[in-house]
């Protein structure tokens, strides 16, 4: 259950006693980088980087877990010497490597997932500046910054409905449909592959959508497993709705991507 009497200094403290046996775990839109209207223009600031890269050289195990690409999460973050999970766990691309490891179970989807998108992208949804990108396994229907966001999104409801009608997963996000396969993988099975065979004394996750809720989730099979002692989950508000299903299950939460790099200063306390 949340923490919610503890402080973020008090929560932290076991990842500080303990940093070669410990785990941050950060998503990069909105706790990184900031929500921009279009996704390709996302960087990390130089003042968030700079502790990022401190904490990289302290702590044992340091990764971006993203929506995006793997190689997207790291263009962005523009950091090779920790791992990025990307496409909801679905791939993992490691310290220093120069390409990701796809679950295979889930790439063998890609072809059918991308042909029902490029179906249901439709010139209505073009008029509305709804926008498609292409994740190989997964199909995402973006229409932040559209003219008109309702009907935007209420065009993208019948893409939602289409997919399920032909055996696909849907998933929402902020601003964001994506479709599936019909496969178990999320944000939260892919940090406990990710971490299944570590001994950590803590873990640390950091996240701003409905989607990072699957990573909280992991953290607490990770604690069942006995592979991780101390798990903390850290929600970084917005001003949008998901905010609130957040803190319903965050130990603390932090104001957009500025609470973030507090926070990341804070991990190096005491150095």
């Amino acid at each position: 259950m949340p923490q919610q009497a503890a402080t973020l200094d008090e929560l932290l403290k076991p990842l500080r006693d303990a940093p070669d046996r410990s785990a941050v775990l950060l998503d990069v839109d909105g706790v990184l980088a900031p929500i921009v209207q279009h996704a390709e223009d996302a960087h990390m600031p130089e003042t968030t980087r700079r502790p990022l890269i401190e904490v990289a050289k302290r702590y044992r195990v340091v990764a971006c877990v993203s929506g995006r690409r793997a190689s997207d999460a790291r263009r962005i973050v523009s950091l090779g010497s920790i791992a990025y999970l990307g496409s909801h766990g679905s791939e993992v691309l490691r310290p220093g490597s120069t390409a990701p490891e796809p679950d295979t179970r889930i790439q063998g989807w890609a072809r059918r997932v991308q042909a029902f998108a490029r179906g249901a992208f439709t010139e209505e949804l073009r008029r509305l500046r709804v926008r498609l990108e292409d994740k190989e396994a997964i199909a995402a229907f973006h229409w932040r910054g559209a003219r008109d966001e309702a009907a935007a999104e209420t065009a993208v409801e019948a893409v939602a409905r289409d997919a399920e009608a032909a055996g696909l997963t849907t998933h929402w996000g902020r601003k964001v449909l994506e479709i599936r396969p019909p496969l178990k993988f999320d944000k939260g099975v892919g940090i406990v592959n990710l971490l299944r065979d570590e001994d950590l004394a803590a873990a640390l996750y950091v996240g701003d959508d409905v989607t990072d809720l699957d990573a909280f989730r992991g953290l607490g099979e990770l604690v069942e497993m006995g592979r991780v002692a101390h798990a903390v989950r850290v929600g970084v508000r917005s001003d949008e709705a998901v905010s609130e299903q957040l803190e319903a299950s965050a130990d603390a939460m932090v104001d957009g991507t500025d609470g973030v790099r507090d926070l990341l200063r804070a991990l190096l306390a005491g150095e």
